[in-house]
């Protein structure tokens, strides 16, 4: 993100409309480029609708050996194909079914991406394992990576998961712009919060924070933050040598 990027973001913000800042938040893609199937295994595509009737879509994916369910809260980029080397590592390594899904605007799925309107999405989301697939919160773990974190922290607020996992999360949406531009006063005309670090104090869920030490989007230090922030029981992994990106890759076995 340059610096004229985010002039024009001030800009805009400043008369008034969030769609540039909205564009320079969320990176939806819409093109599925693969499938569980194409590395092999078995899925279900799902189709849910939030409460304020926009049509979500997202896959489930089985394992005859768990009855628990890993509920998938993926970051700002891409779709949920983006994903799948990462969910068959998960599904073979770690042995839990999955449901992961795309927000509105990304994918398969209608609309356009609002922070108001993920969270609505999220709530679907676990709405439709427990109707759908039967599934109980207390068997559910909610896993949010990047942006997702802050989705996966506000839906522990309001179901108690099994357990609540935060990969790379940062602290703030006003947190990471002031860290990205430094000398730009973003922080009093942000409209998008994604203020983890509210959200962490009500969770009542045990919660494991992972981040990369060699994060070169959000800052380590922020995942700490996080963490420290957690009332607990809680667990901090450092995954050493690992970016923002690589962080499955790089942590490895003793990553899952």
């Amino acid at each position: 993100m340059t610096y004229l990027r985010a002039l024009v973001l001030v800009l805009a913000m400043l008369l008034g409309s969030c769609r540039w800042e909205e564009r320079l938040i969320f990176y939806p893609t819409r093109a599925l480029l693969r499938t569980p199937q194409s590395v092999g295994l078995a899925f279900e595509d799902t189709n849910f609708s939030t409460s304020d009737g926009v049509r979500l879509h997202g896959w489930f994916i089985s394992h005859a050996e768990s009855p628990l369910v890993w509920v998938w809260f993926h970051g700002n980029a891409g779709n949920i194909s983006h994903r799948v080397e990462n969910i068959k590592l998960l599904h073979e390594l770690v042995k839990i079914r999955i449901f992961i899904f795309d927000y509105r605007g990304y994918g398969a799925s209608e609309g356009s991406p609002s922070e108001k309107g993920t969270y609505l999405d999220g709530e679907a989301a676990v709405r439709c394992v427990i109707e759908r697939y039967g599934v109980q919160v207390q068997q559910m773990v909610f896993f949010g990576r990047s942006l997702g974190a802050a989705i996966a922290a506000e839906m522990a607020t309001r179901w108690r998961p099994l357990a609540l996992i935060l990969e790379s999360p940062f602290v703030s949406i006003p947190e990471m712009a002031k860290t990205i531009f430094p000398y730009l006063p973003l922080r009093p005309v942000l409209r998008t919060r994604y203020d983890l670090s509210d959200k962490i104090g009500k969770v009542t869920s045990p919660v494991l924070v992972l981040h990369g030490v060699r994060d070169e989007i959000v800052p380590f230090e922020q995942g700490r933050k996080v963490f420290d922030q957690a009332p607990g029981p809680k667990r901090f992994y450092a995954i050493d040598g690992a970016g923002h990106n690589d962080t499955y890759l790089v942590g490895g076995t003793a990553y899952f």
